[in-house]
């Protein structure tokens, strides 16, 4: 019989005993796992039920419940999707995109826009001079057709935020930008080439996640080149969305090992604009809004 160790009075007694009843405790439930193990290999079922009996809480699976949601067999948005601003890309349009910073972008800024460079395959990169106005670069970009404009802004000479603009009518997405880390800082990194990347799209469930899914989608040519193993993801978690790139080494007909390119960055969704961007006047489709978030289990994305 276990003595409850709040009785004990004296501190050293409480301390021996408490840490015998730990040790005895351990030994049971390591006794109990091998007497399961066994009974699990000669009926295999007996596992099969457990692991369905047993599945562990997380946010996501117990995220609360959202009308917004998309179901994969939901006819109504896939109409609605092959009629938007991006079904020409999924018929078959090529990106062309071109990014941009602050002007006089300081050194860190200037080095995830080249990261960025090497991950998004024909981007062109030009550097904002102090005249130029976003409007202006709006303008100059619908007038040689460019698809996309990305922004890329900085506070402290550290780059915060990221503006998509999908042209030539929109929408905007704006982002904080948070954890920037280049290929040369990840340890053990691999070297990235010009092959055009396989993209996953990880999570974004709802319509508005749609919308910023394929927002991204836009960005990256819709045939990839498989010779090169490179895979961009980005994977939406509780509304922050982590990007990552790899490139993958297959080591036998079961097992795949990844090693990362790089950079890697987080993205948060702070407004999604209808239109082209307008700060002033635009017609704002979403805004974050501190009390929003009323639960750690209602996420937007």
């Amino acid at each position: 019989m276990l003595v409850p160790t709040s009785e004990i009075k004296n501190k050293a007694k409480r301390g021996e005993v408490y840490a015998k009843q730990r040790t005895e405790k351990g030994k049971a439930k390591r006794q109990r796992r091998q007497e399961q193990k066994k009974e699990e290999l000669a009926n295999p079922e007996l596992r099969e039920a457990r692991l369905r009996e047993n599945v562990p809480a997380t946010q996501e699976n117990t995220r609360e419940f959202d009308e917004a949601i998309v179901n994969e067999t939901d006819e109504e948005v896939a109409e609605d999707e092959g009629e938007d601003e991006f079904a020409a890309y999924f018929n078959g349009q090529t990106p062309k995109v071109l990014i941009t910073t602050t002007p006089n972008a300081g050194k860190r800024t200037t080095g995830f826009v080249k990261e960025l460079v090497s991950v998004i395959p024909d981007i062109e990169y030009i550097k904002r001079g102090k005249k130029f106005e976003l409007q202006q670069i709006i303008q100059f970009c619908k007038n040689r057709d460019y698809t996309d404009l990305v922004v890329v802004t900085e506070d402290h000479k550290e780059p915060t935020h990221v503006t998509l603009i999908h042209l030539p009518e929109g929408p905007t997405a704006h982002f904080r930008l948070t954890r920037v880390k280049g290929g040369k800082e990840i340890s053990g990194h691999a070297r990235a080439t010009s092959h055009y990347p396989e993209l996953i799209l990880n999570q974004f469930s709802t319509r508005l996640g749609h919308t910023v899914g394929r927002m991204f989608a836009a960005l990256f040519p819709q045939v990839p080149e498989f010779q090169g193993r490179q895979v961009a993801t980005f994977h939406n978690q509780r509304d922050f969305i982590f990007f990552r790139r790899h490139r993958y080494v297959f080591k036998s007909g079961k097992r795949v090992d990844l090693q990362e390119i790089g950079p890697r960055f987080t993205l948060r969704l702070r407004w999604l604009q209808k239109g082209l961007y307008d700060p002033l006047n635009g017609e704002y489709e979403w805004a974050y809004k501190a009390d929003l978030e009323t639960s750690r289990r209602r996420v937007f994305l």
